[in-house]
């Protein structure tokens, strides 16, 4: 028997080397934005949500910078023509307690998320198969651990340091969080510059 898998969803997963001093910086500058912002409430409960310019903020340059490498792999990976523009980035504060509805993001090519602070049991991120027909034929399976294939969700464990890349359209949540302590992550889009007309300022002469 010959069995063929086609239309894969990818998502790209990067662990940050020597992550630890930029998440100290990271977390500080984020804390004290939370401090003096009340944010904005949109797929988050019981948690803060910054305002989605972070990327402009000179002081989460470095992050930006990480995050525009990572994107180019992706465009090589895919074979995506042009360049990558990041749309719009925000941080993400999630305390006992605190989680994110389901949601996909419009508008943009890839989403993703980078880890700053994850204490243990401070809840999984978790992505649902895209496929709509899967979800309308629920047949009785053998005990036993199944394939990959045939998974209808998957979770990641947020890790310091950890950059997860997915497609906009791919549905997701986050669990709460289980710990004492904070959970901290920063959230972002790409734009395709191609797709979208898009002009950069360094492109103007």
């Amino acid at each position: 028997m010959n069995v063929e898998h086609w239309f894969p969803t990818p998502i790209f997963v990067w662990d940050i080397p020597n992550a630890n001093e930029l998440n100290n910086h990271l977390e500080k500058h984020i804390i004290d934005w939370a401090n003096k912002d009340p944010g904005l409430q949109k797929t988050n409960v019981n948690g803060w949500h910054s305002t989605s310019d972070m990327h402009v903020k000179p002081e989460y340059k470095p992050l930006v910078d990480i995050l525009y490498s990572a994107q180019r792999e992706v465009f090589t990976h895919q074979m995506l023509e042009g360049n990558p523009v990041l749309g719009n980035m925000w941080a993400n504060i999630n305390p006992k307690g605190g989680w994110n509805r389901a949601h996909v993001h419009p508008n943009c090519i890839y989403s993703g998320v980078y880890y700053i602070k994850t204490p243990d049991n401070c809840g999984h991120i978790k992505f649902e198969d895209p496929r709509p027909g899967v979800q309308l034929s629920m047949p009785a399976k053998k005990e036993g651990q199944q394939p990959a294939e045939l998974w209808k969700e998957v979770h990641y464990q947020p890790v310091a340091g950890r950059l997860i890349m997915f497609p906009f359209w791919l549905n997701h949540l986050v669990e709460p969080n289980q710990s004492n302590d904070i959970r901290i992550s920063v959230s972002f889009n790409f734009l395709q510059d191609r797709l979208h007309n898009l002009i950069k300022p360094e492109d103007i002469k």
